[in-house]
């Protein structure tokens, strides 16, 4: 490459942290050998969702096939989109920007479900797929239109310095009496937020979602955005939610929620609270996250299990679509199987392989809710390997057949 090339294209890395400002999705700046120049991510695939190493090329490949003023709308098989446009000197193709992924499909759990049964992964990745899609923006089609067009419009030209004119700041006059009133009544309110605060987190880490509920209704201190940066309430209020997303953190850490969960949520939150437009959206935003979390610890936390058992729930969750029984968990555990089982009963009530087909089962029902996987496919994915089995099992805890249930949930 020429040193002026590569002078042009270096100039792009301002243009490419100016989108990643404005859009708050991730941005690849891609030079004409297919080498990522510059890579501003937020947003990292699960290893489950494997990189496919020719993308880039594909995409060069088509922007340079194409008229310099296109714009390349890619998608691949996990769903995820791209948006991409060359740069170019005059009729000379450089190299391209591309901001992504996104996806454009508001309902992310029947998207999962979609893309999971499509390319066969592992069913017990399922809450971290999630957690990654959440995280994405969703861009409807009119929006990635419009940023379409602006990438290639700046992408013809080079960056341009700008200079800022700012105003004179004005200094208030300070009213003594008011500001000593002022300081009394946040004091009040400070007490009662973290007062609220203690409340909220020993609700999480029980999983209790009634009182989170209750709580959200008849407080608000917590999600009090008052102006700690006033020149930016929105800035503001993002630093608090940020500090909620961690308190929320400690909480399902104390109710004895997996790492990998709190983990997954923790990160997808941080993601959407950054890139939230405006108050309102963030306040709702909060509340989803509290909940969320509320959520998570009240399905899978083993606060109240033994040790061993705990090792083994987190097992059976991760491994969901592998073959389960008693003798494989306790060889995974290195522990005595009648011990392992003896302990499972007394602590869940349940036998380990009726908690296993429960949680398949759970599992089974999102995919047979969406009408567009086989019931011998659905057995499969959720890991029975016997058709009759699975719809054996499924009948027991139903009452009705794997086929039944699809029927009555596709026939509204």
């Amino acid at each position: 490459m020429s040193e002026s090339s590569l002078f042009e294209l270096n100039d792009f890395n301002k243009i490419c942290h100016m989108l990643n400002t404005m859009t708050k999705m991730d941005i690849r700046l891609i030079d004409l050998d297919e080498n990522a120049l510059l890579q501003i991510v937020d947003h990292y695939r699960p290893s489950v969702l494997q990189s496919f190493d020719n993308e880039y090329k594909r995409i060069n490949d088509t922007l340079k096939s194409n008229p310099t003023n296109s714009y390349y709308h890619y998608i691949n098989a996990y769903g995820l989109e791209y948006i991409a446009a060359g740069i170019w000197n005059k009729a000379d193709f450089h190299g391209c920007i591309i901001i992504g992924p996104f996806i454009s499909s508001p309902t992310v759990m029947e998207f999962v479900s979609d893309i999971i049964s499509r390319n066969n992964l592992p069913v017990s990745q399922r809450q971290q797929l999630e957690g990654f899609y959440k995280s994405l923006s969703v861009v409807t089609r009119n929006e990635y239109s419009c940023i379409g067009e602006l990438l290639v419009n700046i992408s013809k030209q080079n960056y341009i310095q700008s200079e800022i004119i700012t105003t004179d700041i004005i200094v208030p006059t300070i009213n003594k009496e008011k500001l000593k009133e002022s300081l009394f009544e946040s004091k009040q309110i400070i007490e009662i937020r973290y007062e609220n605060e203690k409340k909220l987190m020993d609700a999480i880490a029980k999983g209790d979602k009634e009182t989170v509920e209750h709580f959200s209704k008849v407080s608000t201190n917590i999600l009090d955005f008052s102006n700690r940066i006033p020149e930016s309430p929105i800035r503001s209020a993002k630093n608090i939610a940020l500090v909620l997303n961690t308190l929320c953190r400690i909480a399902a850490e104390r109710g004895n929620l997996h790492p990998i969960y709190i983990h997954n949520i923790s990160e997808k939150f941080a993601i959407l609270i950054e890139r939230s437009p405006n108050l309102n959206h963030l306040k709702s935003l909060c509340m989803v996250m509290i909940n969320e979390y509320c959520d998570l610890v009240k399905i899978y936390s083993t606060k109240n299990y033994s040790p061993i058992v705990k090792k083994a729930v987190d097992y059976i969750h991760f491994n969901l679509e592998e073959p389960l029984t008693l003798n494989d968990i306790a060889a995974a555990l290195n522990v005595n199987p009648s011990h392992l089982s003896r302990k499972f009963k007394e602590d869940t009530n349940t036998n380990i392989i009726d908690y296993i087909n429960h949680k398949r089962i759970d599992e089974a029902k999102l995919y047979l809710q969406r009408g567009n996987t086989s019931v011998t496919e659905v057995a499969f994915l959720v890991g029975y390997n016997d058709h009759n089995y699975f719809t054996r099992v499924f009948k027991k805890i139903t009452s009705i057949t794997p086929s039944q249930y699809m029927k009555g949930k596709n026939s509204g």
